[in-house]
Protein backbone atom coordinates (compact mmCIF):
# COMPACT_ATOMS: atom_id res chain seq x y z
CA UNK A 1 0.00 0.00 0.00
CA UNK A 2 1.39 3.40 -0.99
CA UNK A 3 0.60 6.54 1.01
CA UNK A 4 0.33 9.47 -1.35
CA UNK A 5 0.29 12.98 0.09
CA UNK A 6 -1.88 15.39 -1.85
CA UNK A 7 -0.55 18.71 -3.09
CA UNK A 8 -2.94 21.54 -2.33
CA UNK A 9 -1.94 24.03 -5.04
CA UNK A 10 -0.33 22.93 -8.30
CA UNK A 11 1.78 25.66 -9.92
CA UNK A 12 -0.08 25.82 -13.25
CA UNK A 13 -2.56 23.76 -15.28
CA UNK A 14 -1.69 20.57 -16.94
CA UNK A 15 -1.09 21.42 -20.25
CA UNK A 16 -2.19 24.95 -20.58
CA UNK A 17 -5.15 24.26 -22.84
CA UNK A 18 -7.44 23.26 -19.96
CA UNK A 19 -7.31 26.83 -18.72
CA UNK A 20 -7.51 28.36 -22.12
CA UNK A 21 -10.64 26.48 -23.04
CA UNK A 22 -12.62 27.55 -20.02
CA UNK A 23 -11.69 30.89 -18.54
CA UNK A 24 -12.56 33.19 -21.41
CA UNK A 25 -15.69 35.29 -21.36
CA UNK A 26 -14.62 38.43 -23.15
CA UNK A 27 -13.06 37.49 -26.47
CA UNK A 28 -16.33 38.09 -28.29
CA UNK A 29 -16.64 41.59 -26.82
CA UNK A 30 -19.23 40.61 -24.20
CA UNK A 31 -19.35 38.52 -21.07
CA UNK A 32 -20.70 35.00 -21.11
CA UNK A 33 -23.69 35.98 -18.99
CA UNK A 34 -24.86 39.01 -21.00
CA UNK A 35 -28.62 38.75 -21.48
CA UNK A 36 -28.83 35.47 -19.57
CA UNK A 37 -31.53 34.82 -16.99
CA UNK A 38 -30.55 34.57 -13.31
CA UNK A 39 -31.11 30.81 -13.27
CA UNK A 40 -28.85 30.36 -16.26
CA UNK A 41 -26.24 32.62 -14.68
CA UNK A 42 -26.23 30.39 -11.60
CA UNK A 43 -25.76 27.35 -13.82
CA UNK A 44 -22.87 29.06 -15.60
CA UNK A 45 -21.22 29.92 -12.27
CA UNK A 46 -21.56 26.28 -11.17
CA UNK A 47 -20.07 25.10 -14.47
CA UNK A 48 -17.15 27.54 -14.14
CA UNK A 49 -16.50 26.24 -10.61
CA UNK A 50 -16.36 22.66 -11.87
CA UNK A 51 -14.03 23.58 -14.72
CA UNK A 52 -11.74 25.62 -12.46
CA UNK A 53 -11.45 22.62 -10.14
CA UNK A 54 -10.37 20.49 -13.09
CA UNK A 55 -8.00 23.23 -14.21
CA UNK A 56 -6.16 23.54 -10.93
CA UNK A 57 -6.02 19.82 -10.15
CA UNK A 58 -4.36 18.47 -13.28
CA UNK A 59 -0.56 18.10 -13.21
CA UNK A 60 1.18 21.08 -14.78
CA UNK A 61 3.84 20.71 -17.46
CA UNK A 62 6.36 22.57 -15.31
CA UNK A 63 5.69 20.28 -12.35
CA UNK A 64 5.92 17.21 -14.56
CA UNK A 65 9.15 18.46 -16.14
CA UNK A 66 10.64 19.17 -12.71
CA UNK A 67 9.71 15.71 -11.47
CA UNK A 68 11.19 14.02 -14.54
CA UNK A 69 14.42 15.96 -14.13
CA UNK A 70 14.46 15.04 -10.45
CA UNK A 71 14.35 11.33 -11.22
CA UNK A 72 16.79 11.71 -14.12
CA UNK A 73 14.49 10.77 -17.00
CA UNK A 74 15.25 12.47 -20.31
CA UNK A 75 12.66 13.80 -22.73
CA UNK A 76 10.97 10.90 -24.51
CA UNK A 77 8.90 11.57 -27.62
CA UNK A 78 7.45 8.05 -27.36
CA UNK A 79 5.26 9.40 -24.56
CA UNK A 80 3.43 11.61 -27.07
CA UNK A 81 0.89 11.02 -29.82
CA UNK A 82 2.48 10.64 -33.25
CA UNK A 83 2.05 13.67 -35.49
CA UNK A 84 1.60 11.47 -38.58
CA UNK A 85 -1.66 10.20 -37.11
CA UNK A 86 -3.37 13.56 -37.58
CA UNK A 87 -4.84 12.40 -40.89
CA UNK A 88 -6.58 9.53 -39.06
CA UNK A 89 -8.97 11.92 -37.37
CA UNK A 90 -11.85 12.45 -39.76
CA UNK A 91 -14.86 13.10 -37.53
CA UNK A 92 -15.63 16.22 -35.52
CA UNK A 93 -15.40 14.26 -32.27
CA UNK A 94 -12.03 12.68 -33.01
CA UNK A 95 -10.65 16.01 -34.17
CA UNK A 96 -11.76 17.77 -30.99
CA UNK A 97 -10.37 15.05 -28.71
CA UNK A 98 -7.04 15.01 -30.49
CA UNK A 99 -6.78 18.78 -30.62
CA UNK A 100 -6.73 18.43 -26.83
CA UNK A 101 -4.16 15.65 -27.07
CA UNK A 102 -1.87 17.60 -29.39
CA UNK A 103 -2.27 20.69 -27.22
CA UNK A 104 -0.97 18.72 -24.25
CA UNK A 105 1.88 17.34 -26.34
CA UNK A 106 2.73 20.80 -27.69
CA UNK A 107 3.11 22.14 -24.16
CA UNK A 108 5.24 19.14 -23.21
CA UNK A 109 7.63 19.60 -26.16
CA UNK A 110 7.86 23.32 -25.44
CA UNK A 111 8.78 22.77 -21.81
CA UNK A 112 11.65 20.54 -22.93
CA UNK A 113 12.80 23.02 -25.57
CA UNK A 114 12.19 20.54 -28.37
CA UNK A 115 11.69 23.39 -30.80
CA UNK A 116 11.50 21.41 -34.02
CA UNK A 117 8.98 18.96 -32.58
CA UNK A 118 7.00 21.83 -31.07
CA UNK A 119 6.52 23.26 -34.54
CA UNK A 120 5.34 19.89 -35.82
CA UNK A 121 2.82 19.56 -33.00
CA UNK A 122 1.68 23.11 -33.63
CA UNK A 123 1.10 22.20 -37.27
CA UNK A 124 -0.95 19.17 -36.23
CA UNK A 125 -3.03 21.29 -33.86
CA UNK A 126 -3.53 23.85 -36.61
CA UNK A 127 -4.74 21.16 -39.01
CA UNK A 128 -7.39 19.94 -36.57
CA UNK A 129 -8.42 23.43 -35.51
CA UNK A 130 -8.94 24.50 -39.12
CA UNK A 131 -10.98 21.37 -39.77
CA UNK A 132 -13.16 22.32 -36.81
CA UNK A 133 -13.64 25.76 -38.33
CA UNK A 134 -11.34 27.47 -35.83
CA UNK A 135 -9.09 29.64 -37.96
CA UNK A 136 -6.10 31.70 -36.83
CA UNK A 137 -5.52 30.00 -33.47
CA UNK A 138 -2.48 27.96 -34.51
CA UNK A 139 -1.38 29.72 -37.66
CA UNK A 140 1.95 30.93 -39.05
CA UNK A 141 1.89 33.94 -36.74
CA UNK A 142 1.73 31.59 -33.75
CA UNK A 143 4.65 29.60 -35.16
CA UNK A 144 6.71 32.77 -35.56
CA UNK A 145 5.99 33.84 -32.00
CA UNK A 146 6.97 30.43 -30.66
CA UNK A 147 10.20 30.54 -32.63
CA UNK A 148 11.00 34.04 -31.35
CA UNK A 149 10.39 33.00 -27.74
CA UNK A 150 11.86 29.51 -27.85
CA UNK A 151 14.29 30.24 -25.01
CA UNK A 152 11.56 31.47 -22.64
CA UNK A 153 9.38 28.66 -21.29
CA UNK A 154 6.88 30.99 -19.65
CA UNK A 155 6.38 32.87 -22.91
CA UNK A 156 5.97 29.64 -24.84
CA UNK A 157 3.22 28.43 -22.54
CA UNK A 158 1.60 31.85 -22.65
CA UNK A 159 1.49 31.77 -26.45
CA UNK A 160 0.02 28.27 -26.47
CA UNK A 161 -2.53 29.34 -23.88
CA UNK A 162 -3.52 32.35 -25.97
CA UNK A 163 -4.04 30.10 -28.99
CA UNK A 164 -6.51 27.99 -27.06
CA UNK A 165 -8.22 31.10 -25.72
CA UNK A 166 -8.87 32.08 -29.32
CA UNK A 167 -10.18 28.61 -30.14
CA UNK A 168 -12.48 28.71 -27.13
CA UNK A 169 -13.81 32.12 -28.12
CA UNK A 170 -14.84 30.71 -31.47
CA UNK A 171 -16.55 27.71 -29.88
CA UNK A 172 -18.48 29.86 -27.43
CA UNK A 173 -19.57 32.31 -30.08
CA UNK A 174 -20.89 29.41 -32.13
CA UNK A 175 -22.55 27.62 -29.22
CA UNK A 176 -20.50 24.44 -29.41
CA UNK A 177 -19.90 23.50 -25.74
CA UNK A 178 -19.76 19.79 -26.54
CA UNK A 179 -16.76 20.32 -28.80
CA UNK A 180 -15.05 22.38 -26.10
CA UNK A 181 -15.70 19.61 -23.56
CA UNK A 182 -14.11 17.03 -25.86
CA UNK A 183 -10.97 19.14 -26.22
CA UNK A 184 -10.74 19.40 -22.42
CA UNK A 185 -11.24 15.65 -22.02
CA UNK A 186 -8.60 14.89 -24.64
CA UNK A 187 -6.07 17.11 -22.91
CA UNK A 188 -6.80 15.54 -19.53
CA UNK A 189 -6.51 11.99 -20.85
CA UNK A 190 -3.21 12.75 -22.57
CA UNK A 191 -1.74 14.45 -19.51
CA UNK A 192 -2.62 11.53 -17.24
CA UNK A 193 -1.34 9.08 -19.85
CA UNK A 194 2.03 10.87 -19.96
CA UNK A 195 2.13 10.77 -16.16
CA UNK A 196 1.54 7.00 -16.18
CA UNK A 197 4.33 6.51 -18.72
CA UNK A 198 6.69 8.49 -16.53
CA UNK A 199 5.61 6.52 -13.46
CA UNK A 200 6.32 3.20 -15.17
CA UNK A 201 9.76 4.41 -16.19
CA UNK A 202 10.71 5.83 -12.81
CA UNK A 203 8.46 4.31 -10.12
CA UNK A 204 8.70 7.74 -8.49
CA UNK A 205 6.39 8.50 -5.57
CA UNK A 206 5.75 12.11 -6.62
CA UNK A 207 4.63 10.99 -10.06
CA UNK A 208 2.36 8.42 -8.41
CA UNK A 209 0.96 11.28 -6.35
CA UNK A 210 0.07 13.19 -9.49
CA UNK A 211 -1.82 10.18 -10.80
CA UNK A 212 -3.61 9.46 -7.51
CA UNK A 213 -4.86 13.00 -6.95
CA UNK A 214 -6.77 12.78 -10.23
CA UNK A 215 -9.45 10.99 -8.20
CA UNK A 216 -10.92 14.40 -7.46
CA UNK A 217 -10.30 15.92 -10.87
CA UNK A 218 -11.96 12.99 -12.63
CA UNK A 219 -15.09 13.39 -10.54
CA UNK A 220 -15.45 16.98 -11.72
CA UNK A 221 -14.57 16.14 -15.31
CA UNK A 222 -17.30 13.51 -15.53
CA UNK A 223 -19.83 15.97 -14.08
CA UNK A 224 -18.92 18.49 -16.75
CA UNK A 225 -19.20 15.97 -19.58
CA UNK A 226 -22.63 14.84 -18.40
CA UNK A 227 -23.94 18.30 -19.27
CA UNK A 228 -23.32 17.58 -22.96
CA UNK A 229 -24.18 13.91 -23.40
CA UNK A 230 -26.71 14.82 -26.08
CA UNK A 231 -23.58 14.65 -28.25
CA UNK A 232 -22.98 10.90 -28.83
CA UNK A 233 -19.19 11.30 -28.80
CA UNK A 234 -19.31 13.13 -25.48
CA UNK A 235 -21.65 10.43 -24.16
CA UNK A 236 -19.19 7.71 -25.22
CA UNK A 237 -16.16 9.38 -23.62
CA UNK A 238 -18.21 10.14 -20.54
CA UNK A 239 -19.05 6.44 -20.20
CA UNK A 240 -15.38 5.47 -20.51
CA UNK A 241 -14.34 8.01 -17.90
CA UNK A 242 -17.10 6.84 -15.56
CA UNK A 243 -15.61 3.35 -15.87
CA UNK A 244 -12.19 4.73 -14.92
CA UNK A 245 -13.82 6.59 -12.05
CA UNK A 246 -15.05 3.30 -10.55
CA UNK A 247 -11.40 2.40 -9.93
CA UNK A 248 -10.57 5.79 -8.47
CA UNK A 249 -13.63 5.59 -6.22
CA UNK A 250 -12.15 2.51 -4.56
CA UNK A 251 -9.12 4.47 -3.36
CA UNK A 252 -9.42 5.21 0.35
CA UNK A 253 -9.11 8.71 1.81
CA UNK A 254 -7.54 9.29 5.18
CA UNK A 255 -6.05 12.01 7.36
CA UNK A 256 -2.90 11.86 9.40
CA UNK A 257 -3.64 11.55 13.09
CA UNK A 258 -3.60 14.79 15.07
CA UNK A 259 -0.68 15.04 17.52
CA UNK A 260 -0.13 17.21 20.57
CA UNK A 261 3.03 18.31 22.32
CA UNK A 262 4.00 20.57 25.24
CA UNK A 263 7.05 22.79 25.44
CA UNK A 264 8.96 23.72 28.58
CA UNK A 265 6.54 26.57 29.28
CA UNK A 266 3.56 24.27 29.20
CA UNK A 267 2.30 25.51 25.84
CA UNK A 268 0.44 22.78 23.98
CA UNK A 269 0.77 22.57 20.21
CA UNK A 270 -1.80 20.67 18.20
CA UNK A 271 -0.55 19.46 14.87
CA UNK A 272 -1.83 17.40 12.02
CA UNK A 273 -0.60 16.12 8.70
CA UNK A 274 -1.82 16.70 5.19
CA UNK A 275 -4.73 14.77 3.72
CA UNK A 276 -3.65 11.54 2.08
CA UNK A 277 -5.05 8.89 -0.17
CA UNK A 278 -4.06 5.27 0.06
CA UNK A 279 -3.29 3.83 -3.35
CA UNK A 280 -2.54 0.14 -3.65
CA UNK A 281 -0.27 -1.36 -6.29
CA UNK A 282 -3.25 -3.20 -7.78
CA UNK A 283 -5.28 -0.01 -8.03
CA UNK A 284 -2.41 1.82 -9.70
CA UNK A 285 -1.93 -1.01 -12.19
CA UNK A 286 -5.64 -0.98 -13.06
CA UNK A 287 -5.66 2.81 -13.51
CA UNK A 288 -2.67 2.57 -15.84
CA UNK A 289 -4.37 -0.21 -17.82
CA UNK A 290 -7.62 1.73 -18.25
CA UNK A 291 -5.89 5.01 -19.12
CA UNK A 292 -3.79 3.17 -21.71
CA UNK A 293 -6.92 1.68 -23.29
CA UNK A 294 -8.78 4.99 -23.34
CA UNK A 295 -5.86 6.91 -24.79
CA UNK A 296 -5.41 4.25 -27.48
CA UNK A 297 -9.11 4.48 -28.29
CA UNK A 298 -9.11 8.23 -28.88
CA UNK A 299 -5.74 8.47 -30.68
CA UNK A 300 -5.84 5.39 -32.92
Amino acid sequence: MKKVTLFNAPLLTVFILVAALNFTSCHSGKTENDGVADGDKAANVQKDTVVKTIFYSVPSPIETATLIQKVGLPYNKEFLNGIKKVSNYTTTGSKALNLGVYGADLSFTSIYEQNQESMLYLKSANTLAKDLGISGAFDENTANRLEANKSNKDSLLGIISESFWNADAYLKENERPGTSSLIIAGGWIESVYIATRIQRASNNGDITNRIAEQKYTLGNLTKMLKRHTDDPVVADISKDLEDLKTVYDQIADTKKATTTSKDANGVTTIGGGADQILLTDDQLALIIKKVDALRTKITK
